[in-house]
């Protein structure tokens, strides 16, 4: 086998590689480079502008972590529209919830999602069938500009980092509508990094959804390839504050959508236990989370 590594680019000055098998897609779509490649370690992996989105061999902790804390922190999520998430793995996810009655993704990049099938179908399963899921190939920001008022329960935005084609999900306006199509006890959640090197993302998300929800706050998930610690996914929340619940609380709900035993990563009590944050992650929230 040929000693051949990718090099990950998220970083000037640190990073990771990893020694590849084989490289099942390489191409420039109207968006983004795409990287589809077999590693010795992580399975199959998709990179997006030469920063790694998911493995196939940890994929589960974030796709785990980024659905079902939301769902369950919503009282009766039945609605959730998902930003992103090309590679099928969160929408798995929504869709394991019974209780779940339409899951509307919305993904900018169709080469994404022809690619995630043909390389990385264990990502998704049969989630792309499931009459539940709708999925469109459209710009995010424009279906939630122009979707009714408390259309949705659950927003999920599963990005790229503020650069770039992700760049305009970390808006005033974006956080401004969102809002305005959740319903009474809507939820968002969406990634913003690793705050041991990417505190501003932290930081600034809360602080602009700060202004529209009245709650706010964020969680971590450990995913080894998200290199630098843990991997913070910030929440906002209409209506009843999130800290309220405790571990039987969740477990009920996870019990009633059918979700108990089906995780590797999520729990009830991994659920609340992520929202207890070190002191160099905590300080990057705003001051009252309501």
């Amino acid at each position: 086998m040929a000693d051949t590594w990718f090099n990950e680019s998220l970083y000037p000055d640190w990073g990771q590689r990893f020694q590849t098998v084989r490289e099942l897609a390489r191409e420039r779509s109207d968006f983004q480079d795409i990287v589809v490649f077999e590693s010795t370690s992580h399975g199959r992996v998709l990179a997006l502008d030469g920063v790694i989105q998911i493995t196939e061999r940890d994929e589960f902790v974030y796709q785990e972590m980024l659905a079902h804390v939301p769902l369950l922190t919503h009282p009766k999520a039945e609605r959730v529209l998902i930003i992103g998430a090309g590679d099928g793995g969160v929408l798995k996810r929504v869709l394991q919830h019974n209780t779940v009655k339409q899951a509307v993704m919305v993904e900018i990049d169709g080469r994404v999602v022809e690619l995630a099938k043909e390389h990385m179908p264990m990502i998704a399963g049969d989630a792309w069938h499931d009459p539940r899921a709708d999925v469109i190939i459209g710009d995010g920001i424009d279906y939630v500009a122009k979707a009714a008022p408390s259309s949705f329960d659950v927003i999920i935005v599963d990005s790229t980092d503020p650069i770039g084609v992700g760049e305009v999900l970390f808006t005033d306006e974006f956080y401004r509508d969102c809002e305005r199509i959740l319903s009474d006890e809507g939820v968002i959640v969406n990634q913003c990094g690793v705050p041991f090197m990417q505190a501003d993302e932290l930081q600034e998300t809360s602080a602009r959804r700060a202004k529209f929800f009245p709650h706010v706050t964020a969680y971590v998930a450990a995913v080894p390839t998200y290199v630098g610690g843990f991997m913070t996914l910030g929440m906002a929340k209409k209506g009843k504050n999130p800290h309220q619940l405790d571990v039987e609380q969740i477990r009920q709900r996870a019990q009633k959508a059918g979700l108990l035993e089906s995780c590797r990563y999520w729990t009830p009590e991994v659920h609340i236990g992520a929202f207890a944050l070190p002191p160099y992650i905590a300080e990057h929230l705003p001051a009252v989370q309501g």
